[in-house]
């Protein structure tokens, strides 16, 4: 049997981190089985979904690099093929037409609900002929008896009675198929063997299922996935930040750091914190996936995505980088090669947006100096130094890390002071902050005419100063 899963998301928002780890496992499961994994856009409700949200769930696979073999198919594209298996269901007596009022089935509800039952509707117009020119819906026509047994990859085996399900709407009374009928349609048509979901869909299954073998077909195996919760154990949603996998990408998270840290969620091997996409294929296994929920912690995230930034390719991260300093009105054609900026930075940023604001002083001037950093390093009794070094570097021609070293060496050693002395007022100077990478990586990467423009202005500083002190 060729394994055969899908992620098919609602385009009705955002695709969030939930949803992407319910991609991820089901990806990773068709992976390790040489499987074909499917991309199927659930939008079938008109009212809410939104070509903005199906580009932000492309986007984000894309992003994310879970590839998919087949698809994106659109189930708005398969009203017909909906539609043709609804009437052979009432053809043969499994659907039947109902044209029950809202004020009647609103008042089943009521009734329901002062017993402390759980509503369901009661099959009053199972044996009624409803004209199919009235106002009407198609409920499929459950099972009165026995019992549907899901067993489930991650749960186990749940056992559904169905006395307690009801005859469920696979119509709107405005043609269109719901939710629970369009997707068996789909699993069944798509040859579906494995559907990897989130546990909030469990209880639509064993009705799945039934429609299933309604139309004499094997339902697929399924495993629920439990949910994920935020800090204060809630469900996690919008009010705990950033849940949309494309605000990751904008907060500068890198992709390989959020599977990384999804595939953690609720799956482990030993205690193994970092996989390669590779050693997730090689050693996922839907049933270790644990049944309880799992906590999402932010600065797990952050530790994750600080050591992806640490251990990958210097010429990676340039290309991720880019689109960040560009928001910050950089290009980074015009100065320092970008890798050589990442290869200085890698040990000094936790994301992304981190590595490319304290690198802005690479490619332009600042506005003004940190006034602490000022305040220590830049006093009067610096201006020597900087004079010194000013001249250094002016005669200096040819521009490397190992001349630019041995140049504030020279200039301390000439001076009579520690190398400190020299290295962290010229830093404050040529940076406007007491914080970069070593002094002749940074003297390197701005360049010579931009460093010496700067100790300029950190002159002028120290001479604005003294003349008010």
């Amino acid at each position: 049997m060729t394994i055969r899963t899908r992620f098919a998301p609602s385009p009705t928002g955002y695709l969030h981190v939930g949803g992407v780890r319910t991609a991820l496992f089901s990806w990773l499961f068709a992976r390790k089985h040489g499987g074909t994994f499917i991309l199927r856009i659930e939008d079938t409700d008109l009212e809410r979904s939104t070509a903005e949200s199906v580009n932000a769930i492309l986007e984000g696979m894309t992003w994310l690099g879970l590839e998919y073999d087949e698809g994106p198919f659109y189930q708005t594209r398969r009203f017909d093929r909906y539609g043709a298996v609804i009437d052979d269901l009432l053809d043969k007596g499994l659907a039947y037409r109902c044209d029950c009022s809202r004020q009647r089935l609103d008042d089943l509800r009521d009734e329901a609900m002062k017993r402390k039952e759980k509503p369901r509707y009661d099959g009053h117009c199972r044996n009624r002929q409803v004209d199919q020119d009235d106002p009407h819906v198609v409920r499929f026509r459950n099972p009165d008896d026995g019992v549907v047994v899901v067993d489930d990859l991650v749960r186990g085996k749940v056992a559904f009675h169905n006395e307690e399900l009801d005859d469920l709407i696979i119509r709107r009374t405005d043609g269109s198929p719901t939710y629970n009928f369009t997707v068996v349609v789909d699993d069944s048509d798509m040859e579906i063997t494995h559907v990897v979901r989130g546990d909030d869909h469990l209880a639509n299954t064993p009705r799945q299922i039934n429609i299933l073998r309604a139309l004499g077909i094997d339902p697929p195996r399924y495993a629920h996935l439990p949910m994920i919760l935020g800090g204060d154990g809630a469900r996690l949603s919008k009010r705990h930040g950033a849940v949309s996998v494309m605000q990751y990408m904008e907060n500068g998270f890198l992709p390989e750091a959020l599977l990384n840290y999804l595939v953690r969620l609720g799956w482990s091997h030993g205690d193994q914190e970092v996989f390669t996409i590779d050693e997730m294929i090689q050693l996922f296994e839907i049933e270790d996936v644990n049944k309880a929920p799992s906590t999402f912690n932010d600065e797990k995230l952050l530790w994750l995505n600080q050591h992806y930034i640490k251990e990958s390719d210097p010429l990676h991260i340039a290309h991720l980088l880019s689109p960040h300093m560009g928001r910050l009105g950089i290009d980074p054609s015009q100065g320092a090669d970008l890798i050589d900026v990442v290869k200085a930075q890698q040990e000094r940023a936790k994301t992304l947006v981190e590595m490319a604001d304290i690198s802005q002083f690479v490619y332009k001037d600042f506005d003004a100096f940190d006034p602490a950093a000022a305040k220590k390093h830049l006093r009067p009794v610096v201006r020597q130094p900087l004079e010194h070094m000013k001249q250094a570097l002016t005669e200096q021609n040819e521009w490397t890390r190992e001349l630019l070293h041995d140049l504030v060496e020279k200039v301390s050693s000439d001076l009579g002071v520690k190398m400190g002395k020299v290295a962290q007022p010229l830093r404050v100077a040529v940076v406007g902050r007491a914080a970069s990478p070593g002094i002749d990586e940074t003297l390197f990467l701005v360049g010579k005419e931009a460093s010496l423009r700067r100790i300029d202005l950190a002159l002028e500083f120290i001479r604005q100063r003294e003349a008010s002190a």
